[in-house]
């Protein structure tokens, strides 16, 4: 295996919407840069780097795959990032372990809210950019329909570099703008040189062909002070200034080029590669990463192979053949197989053992690896966030910031016994990605998988019995309804029973009243010893066991305060059993005469959203009986909205915002207190729990 210097080396991910062509675009890189012998087909199940069973079954990406290869003597690190929002927390790791991020966008269907986000996280990580316009040849493509679209949506760093001559609706040539130079591609994808356009080939593009020229000078004479000078002075840049330029700018978040390829005929591929070893930059030419020594302080890590070993797991795959696997970007120094690392986050001893170059599902043996490299550990102990340090200087960098679970399913085996299958097949898929949560919910005892959407938790659920062998029914969970009372009452309860030998004597008054308190609050007033104090904790206990069923639907009681009144009892007949029952009986009754109510859980929304769908939501929260407490901007064009909804209302809420925003909304919703369910809701409640 040949080794690359830190300069050699790009680190790039694709991302974008789902549908944009970033498997497809993976696979003609890969296959041009002769990594791959044959061009697989995403609908064929035969690419790269979609081979997980589930991403072959649904014709989909689902997990962040790595292939790494050689073009042109540098080593190329692609990460091909999902583009469905169920799986965001795929492109925050890839979009971690990269230096640049490609976004495709298709020339069909312009701009999609997957665009956004993928520039939204590379501009929040700090990442450089680049569009890559995809699906050219398609008959309702219209490159300068999107390209007038990516300068609207992302200002004026959109910088064309690769654009299309296009005559009669059909593609006549590539024009490669830093090197001013036509290319026409054969069937096999081989470009061969051709004439320059002009108003002849297609009638605006001369017209075109110099905006665009002028486009891309202003976009590099605004990277430095003397390229800004020559712009004005009305001198063309020569084609190292051009590549130097937005090399530069690209590396400072100031260009983002621009350039259109097809997967399917190839057009265009070879011109992708030549400007990523290009303009690209290199792992020690980004901005220098900041990570925390053990005193918190913040401490400068330079993209060095010569300083101390620190790096950093991005992703964890579980794999039930192989075991778990850790792909680690080498943020300085060197990582060498069957050597040992300090984990930051727990302080223990990491033993690393083999490493691997990844291709897909392709792995090749390593023996090392250095600052800037990415490569995959197998059988380590560290999670998703951890860092690698050298002893000699403890680092730790910072954890990503993934999308909270928003869509929750309840979880139950098919099959008796699998409970502990299913929770070590869970705890792995955690392990795996980081944006599902499993627990048991304490009002209802149920179990609770949640996640970023239905699609996240049904695919979750394959995995489970794909790679673990667990089959799994998934339902809407249970609410966990309460009951109370809202009048005070006096009853009594009497538990006499005779039969041979000793009988069963117990008495009592107690009275019942609503209360603040989630527990039973019991207290005696009992005068004369009508009631003996050593019965008292059965009294006690009685109710403490009935509060646990209503007498509307059998859900918890909460606050109810009971206080011993009166009583009798028996010398000889009485036992705490016998008051114990009696307490039982008083409960039942009382309840039933002190007006008994239903109680919901409420929970505390917070939604974020465009501002020109504010309107809709608030209908909709309105719709699911919520209370809209406010609205404050957040950033340009996103507004915070605050309101009180019932949880009742709210299972099926990610699905509706997702719908209504295309991706671009989020919330979080937390529980917050119990209201009394509204009357015209009550028997359709209880006959729901008592269903169940």
């Amino acid at each position: 295996m040949k080794y690359y210097d830190v300069n050699k080396i790009r680190n790039i991910a694709l991302a974008g919407h789902n549908g944009s062509g970033k498997t497809s675009l993976a696979e003609a890189i890969l296959y041009k840069a002769g990594a791959s012998d044959r061009l697989g087909k995403t609908a064929d199940g035969t690419t790269v780097c979609d081979y997980d069973p589930e991403e072959i079954k649904r014709g989909i990406s689902i997990n962040t795959s790595l292939a790494s290869f050689e073009y042109n003597d540098i080593k190329i690190n692609m990460l091909d990032t999902p583009g469905l929002f169920d799986f965001a927390a795929e492109m925050t790791e890839g979009v971690r372990a990269a230096d640049t991020v490609l976004i495709t966008v298709s020339a069909k269907s312009g701009v999609k809210v997957g665009a956004r986000k993928a520039y939204d996280e590379a501009l929040k990580q700090g990442k450089s950019k680049m569009f890559v316009v995809t699906k050219i040849d398609d008959k309702d493509a219209n490159f300068f329909n999107v390209f007038t679209e990516l300068k609207t949506v992302f200002g004026p760093t959109v910088c064309p570099v690769v654009v299309p001559v296009i005559h009669d609706g059909s593609i006549v040539s590539y024009v490669n703008l830093i090197e001013m130079k036509a290319y026409k591609y054969d069937d096999k994808g081989n470009p061969v040189e051709t004439d320059m356009p002009t108003a002849e080939i297609s009638e605006k593009f001369e017209y075109r062909i110099d905006g665009l020229i002028a486009a891309i000078s202003e976009a590099v004479a605004e990277t430095s002070d003397e390229l800004m000078e020559k712009f004005f002075e009305g001198e063309e840049f020569t084609q190292k200034e051009l590549i130097d330029g937005i090399h530069d700018g690209m590396n400072r978040g100031i260009i983002t080029p621009v350039i259109c390829t097809s997967a399917a005929n190839l057009a265009g591929i070879d011109m992708l590669l030549k400007e990523m070893e290009l303009l690209l930059p290199a792992p020690n030419e980004v901005f220098t990463a900041e990570a925390y020594n053990p005193a918190k302080d913040i401490v400068e890590v330079e993209c060095d192979k010569a300083a101390p070993l620190s790096a950093y797991v991005f992703k964890t795959i579980a794999d039930p053949f192989v075991g778990k696997m850790s792909m680690i970007r080498v943020m300085s120094g060197k990582l060498t197989a069957n050597s040992e690392a300090v984990n930051s986050a727990s302080g223990g001893i990491e033993k690393i053992g083999k490493l691997y170059t990844l291709m897909g599902k392709k792995q090749t043996e390593v023996a090392y690896a250095e600052a800037g490299d990415i490569v995959a550990a197998s059988k380590i102990t560290a999670n998703t966030g951890n860092t690698l340090s050298a002893a000699s200087r403890i680092v730790e960098f910072s954890q990503m910031d993934f999308p909270a679970p928003c869509y929750s399913m309840a979880v139950k085996a098919k099959a008796q016994g699998d409970e502990a299958k299913i929770s070590a097949g869970i705890q792995r898929l955690i392990e795996e990605d980081p944006t599902l949560n499993y627990k048991q919910d304490e009002n209802t005892k149920e179990q609770i998988l949640s996640g970023l959407g239905e699609q996240h938790i049904e695919v979750a659920a394959a995995k489970l019995k794909g790679k673990f062998g667990v089959d799994i029914n998934l339902s809407v969970p249970k609410i966990a309804y309460r009951e109370t009372i809202r009048k005070k009452v006096k009853v009594e309860g009497k538990h006499k029973k005779q039969s041979g030998g000793h009988g069963q004597y117990g008495h009592v008054w107690i009275e019942f009243e609503p209360c603040l308190s989630d527990t039973l609050v019991f207290e005696e007033r009992v005068f004369g010893g009508a009631v003996p104090k050593n019965f008292f904790p059965a009294v006690q206990k009685g109710l403490e066991e009935s509060v646990k069923k209503g007498v509307l639907a059998g859900c918890p009681v909460v606050g109810l305060k009971a206080i011993l009144v009166d009583g009798s009892y028996h010398p000889v007949d009485s036992s705490e059993m016998a008051f114990k029952t009696a307490a039982s009986i008083a409960y039942k009754e009382g309840l039933r005469q002190a007006d008994p109510v239903m109680l919901e859980p409420i929970g505390e929304l917070k939604v974020t959203a465009p501002d020109d769908k504010t309107g809709d939501i608030m209908g909709e929260l309105n719709k699911r009986r919520g209370r809209v407490l406010g609205m404050e901007p957040v950033s340009n064009g996103v507004t915070l909205i605050q309101a009180e909804v019932p949880v009742r209302e709210m299972h099926d809420f990610a699905m509706y915002l997702r719908q209504t925003t295309r991706g671009l909304g989020s919330f979080t919703f937390e529980f917050l207190r119990y209201e009394q369910l509204p009357a015209n809701l009550l028997t359709e409640v209880i006959m729901a729990v008592n269903a169940e």
